[in-house]
């Protein structure tokens, strides 16, 4: 899949959730991607979708070969998952999932 499709459909997600109260979009590392008062919670990279969610979650993408936990320098990131731009129907419920996740742990 392509990084132009990729990108598509995140902008296509993205619009659903801006409708929602607290979320906008806003730089995360060297993206633009969506957040919940102010923090982030996916967004998108050249490689796929980055998106914060619970450990157990994370885990079980991993386990399921649906996703890759994000490395960040030598260190894997307990709640950060890394979806590849060849499983962009899985997006839409990570993101979801994300979005709830940080709404309910961000005061």
């Amino acid at each position: 899949m392509s990084r132009e499709r990729a990108r598509e459909v995140f902008d296509e997600i993205a619009a659903d959730c801006l409708v929602r109260d607290g979320v906008d979009l806003g730089r995360i590392f060297s993206a633009t991607g969506l957040r919940v008062r102010g923090k982030a919670f996916a967004f998108p990279i050249a490689e796929g979708l980055l998106a914060k969610l619970p450990e157990d979650r994370v885990t079980q993408l991993e386990a399921e070969g649906r996703g890759e936990r994000m490395v960040m320098r030598g260190r894997a990131m307990r709640e950060w998952i890394l979806v590849d731009n060849r499983d962009l129907d899985l997006w839409p419920d990570v993101i979801e999932e994300a979005l709830a996740f940080v709404d309910g742990i961000t005061p």
